[in-house]
């Protein structure tokens, strides 16, 4: 039978330091680029050489708890779901927070309730929490990071939470927004897509929920229609369109709404004649279409601006109150 091999032993700053010729604490100087620390270019060198060689890397936690701090961004994983904006205004960030010298990290938990999530989220120490799912923080969330040590909770949110640097996100704003675009244009059998892919219905109940509170204050009707991002889904949709007698749709973003509108043109259904269709984001795919489509414009702050307020929360524990997102009306010709 053959046995278990032992596990190799980790490598440590004593083995580059002795390859490099130095002492530990100019390895931990160097590696860790402590400030303050007088070292030789051609020291430095030497060190970083040997822990090329060696294959060594500093240990994070280790370090963070030489530092005081953890340099860890945490950022709850639903944010892939929202869509290729947030997705590239994310990516982004992560640029604008890697120039403070933070990692962002995303978890990708998924938490039924908020002390739970943040249960798990504090566990890794991270210096701050990002939350484009804003709203689902409490203020009880918020108290057991900032216990935990967590110094700064930012959150994307359609109201201020205690405890949290809230930046003004309000999904149902966009909802609203294409619905009275819309009535505005003489429709009054809107439907609002709700995509069926795990973690959307966050922000997509929002969308609806402004739409139907527009329509209430008009003689108008909002119809809920479920769709997978499949060519399957979208076809089968659009054969039933006649069905669902509406004149319009809001197709919660620019993605769904270039699938459907696809799938409407190849049923024979013409836009904007038939149905009028509105998507979000503004994507440069939206101004492609045939024909282009109309597109809400979401106004988000910069990512730069975002990862200088997270790092001022950090070090100072307050920073300036940020714009709240504004959600703007692009019209195009499918409406």
């Amino acid at each position: 039978m053959a046995k278990d091999l032992p596990a190799p032993a980790s490598l440590t700053s004593a083995d580059v330091a002795r390859l490099a010729g130095v002492s530990r604490a100019t390895v931990s100087f160097v590696l860790n680029d402590t400030q303050g620390h007088r070292v030789s270019a051609a020291t430095r060198e030497r060190v970083l050489d040997a822990a090329r060689q060696l294959g060594y890397v500093p240990h994070a936690a280790a370090r963070s708890l030489r530092a005081g701090r953890s340099n860890l961004v945490l950022m709850p994983a639903s944010i892939s779901a929202v869509g290729r904006l947030v997705s590239d205004w994310v990516d982004d960030l992560h640029s604008e927070l890697d120039r403070h010298g933070y990692t962002a990290v995303l978890h990708a938990g998924r938490f039924a309730d908020p002390l739970d999530a943040a249960r798990a989220w504090a566990e890794l120490r991270p210096a701050a929490v990002i939350a484009i799912d804003g709203d689902r923080l409490t203020a009880q969330a918020a108290d057991l990071l900032h216990r935990a040590g967590v110094r700064g909770t930012l959150a994307f949110a359609s109201h201020p939470v205690p405890g949290v640097h809230t930046i003004g996100f309000d999904h149902a704003l966009i909802g609203a927004t294409a619905a009275e675009h819309l009535i505005a244009r003489g429709r009054t059998r809107i439907g609002v897509v709700m995509p069926q892919e795990r973690g959307l219905a966050t922000f997509a109940a929002p969308r609806l929920a402004g739409a139907e509170s527009v329509a209430a204050r008009h003689m108008a009707t909002v119809t809920p229609v479920e769709l997978s991002y499949t060519r399957g889904s979208a076809t089968a949709l659009a054969r039933r369109w006649a069905d669902l007698a509406l004149d319009a749709v809001f197709a919660y973003n620019d993605e769904y709404a270039a699938l459907l509108l696809h799938a409407l043109r190849a049923e024979g259904i013409v836009v904007p004649d038939d149905v009028a269709v509105v998507g979000a984001d503004d994507l440069v795919l939206s101004s492609l279409q045939q024909p282009a489509l109309t597109s809400i414009r979401l106004d988000l702050a910069s990512p730069a601006r975002v990862a200088d307020a997270v790092h001022e929360l950090i070090t100072t524990g307050t920073t300036a109150p940020i714009p709240r997102t504004k959600a703007v009306l692009v019209h195009r010709q499918t409406s």
